[in-house]
């Protein structure tokens, strides 16, 4: 599932190309009703951690989620056809998007644009997340870290790539509990500046100098020490822990 980075990479590409411009909107698979959006401004494209929100004037919102499978194709020049089992194409004279295979694109009104504003933590990535209140909600989850994390009501946008790598960045064991405001911060400030990293390279950067590399995540030694790391299920995904550098599960 595209992570959080990924997700506001395509909202800044879009809102470069589509921002502000009369769009051409269809649902060439049927499943999508695109009508009252076409010919309409597209005023802006929004990420919300895994979430993308089209906002149009004089119209709903579009949600979309991209899940497990869904992408988007880029089409510069002149739109081809779509492809089969296209949910949606926005498009210009100069410039196209198709979404293939999202969970999720539907219309939006108000009430629900809110609904899914309040189910969601704060985002790393966006400007008007509040620190403190990332702080407030990671340490009053009660339960691991590594499961705190991946609940998008406490952040959102962190999957399980990020989830192993930015606890191994802060040496925290993803069963740590009871890590503290100290800690807590710490981890925010690390997913807020590596996740910005990763936004602006297409991937999961966790080491600038190696960007290719992971430390622990789906790796069978620490790139940093060489032990073994450790892999368990935690909050329904496979955790990763290096047992030197992430020693405690406090």
């Amino acid at each position: 599932m595209p992570e959080g980075h990924l997700v506001h990479r395509h909202a800044d590409e879009q809102q470069a190309a589509l921002g502000g411009r009369v769009v051409r909107a269809s649902g060439p698979q049927g499943r999508f009703d695109a009508r009252p959006y076409d010919g309409r401004t597209l005023s802006a494209v929004e990420a919300l951690g895994k979430h993308l929100l089209y906002h149009f004037e004089d119209a709903p919102a579009i949600h979309v989620h991209l899940g497990m499978r869904g992408i988007f194709l880029r089409y510069d020049g002149p739109a081809r056809e779509p492809r089969r089992g296209t949910r949606l194409r926005l498009a210009t004279g100069d410039v196209a998007f198709d979404l293939i295979a999202p969970i999720q694109c539907e219309a939006y009104g108000p009430g629900e644009v809110a609904a899914l504003r309040a189910s969601l933590g704060p985002d790393p990535l966006r400007d008007d997340a509040s620190r403190d209140e990332a702080v407030r909600r990671l340490t009053a989850f009660g339960g691991p870290v590594g499961a705190a994390v991946l609940d998008q009501k406490v952040w959102a946008g962190i999957g399980n790539a990020w989830r192993a790598e930015l606890l191994f960045l802060v040496g925290l064991h993803p069963a740590a509990r009871d890590v503290g405001a100290e800690g807590a911060g710490r981890l925010w400030d690390t997913a807020a500046a590596y996740l910005a990293l990763g936004r602006d390279a297409g991937q999961v950067v966790s080491d600038p100098d190696r960007p290719d590399e992971r430390w622990v995540y789906r790796r069978e030694h620490c790139r940093r020490c060489g032990a073994p790391v450790l892999t368990w299920e935690l909050a329904s995904r496979t955790a990763y822990a290096c047992p030197v550098d992430q020693p405690g599960k406090g």
